[in-house]
């Protein structure tokens, strides 16, 4: 038995974001996004057929951990009106940041106790703001998801918000936005959704329709992320980046990630590597480490890789040696020792146990 379920409403396509006025629908809305200029721009851009936000807020960063998101769902209790729809305009972060607000209502202390204890605190809202997002990068596939990552920079933990009232009701993907990303975040973004297309594959939970979109969006960055890092005006790269990110969105959506996002987390709240890298310079290892375990993951990538799925692993290994990430944890200044540590333990979380592969293959491949 499988199954499949994806309830969110997707518009994309160039000026797409010119949609979301008629999505809004005269409702009283707040905006999530960043205290940037060009985010500005595009907040200007909907009042003008939106009319203006009941509620803004930008004080967002990368990796919403708890200090930032106290603060934001205190700007969220304190507005006299309280907001129908968030919409959410921005990046990977900013999209976790209006799900953690859509249920936010009573205070972040709530938010904090329910992640703390792996949800037997119910004091959130019984129902979550709906959620209109607008992503203006092409990675985190977070438009398409019903869960937020959450981190606790101090204590270095990573959390899971999860609902599925936190599924947007649409989500805008409008290329055009994401003209701006620079070069590296471009890359960064690209191997996360690169990531979350393999990490459904080598999955205990992948099924017959996550296969399809995992497949096409992996095959869709690896043919089209290294021209864009050098050409970062190409529309139709861009176009299909934003697409790639979707689909794998699509994917994972209904599987979560497996072994290379669970040897992410401290790697990111050790060493402040963005996600997109710590999560995909142990990809080619991880592909290594699950050949053979699965019938059905073995077909999935010679889709993508062709017939020999270890010359696929040394493909793999040269397009991320291209764009300029790390081949290894040493790379990254990561010790020895710590780097032994998080690997027993990625395989022993949750979703290191989504993967696949033997954790004696791991080690192997890994030590």
């Amino acid at each position: 038995m499988w199954g499949y379920y994806n309830p969110v409403r997707i518009h994309f396509g160039a000026d797409g974001f010119d949609r979301a006025a008629s999505l809004i629908a005269g409702r009283v809305y707040a905006v999530v996004t960043y205290d940037e200029p060009y985010f500005d721009g595009l907040v200007d851009r909907l009042a003008e057929t939106a009319g203006v936000a009941g509620l803004r807020i930008d004080n967002i960063a990368p990796n919403p951990d708890f200090t930032m998101l106290s603060a934001s769902c205190a700007l969220l209790t304190d507005v006299s009106d309280n907001p129908e729809v968030i919409v959410a305009i921005g990046g990977g972060s900013v999209l976790d940041a209006a799900k953690v607000l859509a249920v936010g209502g009573n205070g972040f202390d709530a938010v904090r106790e329910h992640l703390e204890s792996n949800g037997a605190q119910q004091f959130l809202p019984a129902r979550a703001i709906p959620l209109i997002v607008v992503p203006t990068t092409a990675g985190t596939g977070s438009e398409v998801t019903s869960w937020a990552t959450v981190w606790d920079t101090e204590a270095k933990t990573k959390y899971s918000l999860a609902r599925d009232d936190l599924y947007p009701t649409d989500a805008i993907v409008d290329p055009g936005l994401m003209h701006a990303m620079p070069r590296e975040l471009t890359i960064s973004t690209g191997l996360d959704a690169l990531s979350h297309a393999l990490e459904s594959l080598w999955n205990v939970n992948a099924n017959p329709i996550s296969t399809n979109f995992a497949v096409a969006a992996a095959r869709e960055v690896l043919q089209c992320l290294g021209l864009l890092a050098k050409d970062l005006g190409d529309s139709s790269l861009r176009n299909h980046m934003a697409r790639a990110a979707t689909m794998a969105g699509l994917a994972f959506s209904n599987t979560r990630t497996a072994l290379a996002h669970s040897l992410s987390y401290p790697i990111t709240l050790n060493y402040g590597v963005p996600h997109g890298i710590a999560c995909s310079f142990t990809l080619p290892g991880v592909m290594r480490s699950s050949i053979g375990a699965s019938a059905a993951c073995d077909d999935a990538l010679r889709r993508i890789f062709g017939n020999d799925l270890e010359a696929g692993v040394q493909h793999l290994a040269d397009f991320l040696t291209e764009l300029g990430v790390a081949a290894d944890y040493g790379g990254l200044g990561i010790r020895d020792d710590e780097w032994r540590s998080w690997v027993d333990d990625a395989i022993d979380g949750e979703r290191g146990r989504n993967f696949i592969g033997p954790r004696e293959r791991v080690r192997e491949v890994f030590f």
